[in-house]
């Protein structure tokens, strides 16, 4: 892992950005303390909308792959039916 000082990397951004474009992780440090870390951006299979949503800040690309048995898995709470019922008839009569 490199380590880079605010002052040489503004100077030298292109090089340290080519070193995050291969893989590697940069410490940023102001005044020898570290602030920031430089990653490489896994992109990995994303697609290019995909790409361009996070690039705007829109979205992050998941950090692990969807495991959908445990979202299945995932407790929910319960009401009973003539409760349901009572509460969807009063919000249609207030959007009314």
């Amino acid at each position: 892992m490199k380590s880079v000082n605010v002052a040489e990397l503004k100077n030298r951004l292109s090089a340290y950005l080519s070193f995050a474009r291969n893989g590697e992780e940069i410490v940023i440090r102001d005044r020898n303390l570290p602030i920031a870390k430089l990653i490489p951006f896994p992109a990995g299979d994303a697609a290019e909308d995909e790409i361009l949503l996070v690039a705007a800040g829109k979205m992050r690309l998941p950090r692990t792959p969807l495991n959908a048995r445990a979202l299945w898995n995932i407790p929910t709470g319960s009401v009973r039916s003539s409760r349901a019922v009572d509460a969807l008839l009063r919000d249609r009569e207030e959007g009314l």
